[in-house]
């Protein structure tokens, strides 16, 4: 639905037919304003300062990722890396450019399948992973190491349920 050069809603139909939940379309509250800014702020100093530890070893937060999923699932297509890094398949054939050109990955054909790219980790990708890995291991240890088992827990639980949320329509 796109709204309209009236203000209006495209697509919807007439109002009078409809239930309103009037909760639902209330603002958000001050709180509700504060939570979300929090996590945003949690989320970008998470990406600074592994981007910082990151720049060390040449690589982005995203070629990290890609190279942390080949490792967990090695010769899969762009499109499944796609997926597993929360990106869209055209941005991952623009990172896995530049990471081929870096000799952190090459592609083959899929033995049965010649139309089917799969990638794999090079050993300069393993190398670089491994490097990436010694400088982010700590952050995280740092930062989660101010939760006790029990907070990481709940803390995974609500994020959990704060995701769903949004993904509820």
């Amino acid at each position: 639905m796109e709204v309209n050069r009236k203000g209006k809603l495209s697509g919807e139909k007439s109002s009078a037919r409809k239930s309103v939940d009037h909760k639902s379309r209330l603002p958000p509250s001050c709180e509700q304003e504060r939570l979300g800014m929090l996590v945003k702020r949690a989320e970008q100093a998470m990406v600074r300062a592994k981007s910082a530890a990151l720049k060390s070893v040449g690589l982005s937060p995203s070629q990290y990722v890609a190279l942390f999923e080949l490792d967990q699932q090695s010769a899969i297509t762009a499109a499944t890396l796609a997926r597993a890094c929360l990106v869209t398949p055209q941005a991952m054939m623009i990172l896995l450019k530049t990471m081929e050109q870096q000799g952190l990955i090459t592609r083959s054909s899929h033995p049965r399948h010649p139309n089917v790219l799969e990638l794999h980790m090079t050993e300069v990708g393993r190398e670089a992973l491994q490097a990436a890995r010694e400088r982010v291991d700590p952050i995280e240890r740092r930062v989660f190491g101010v939760f006790s088992p029990k907070d990481m827990a709940a803390f995974r639980g609500f994020l959990s349920r704060f995701i769903e949320a949004f993904e509820q329509e």
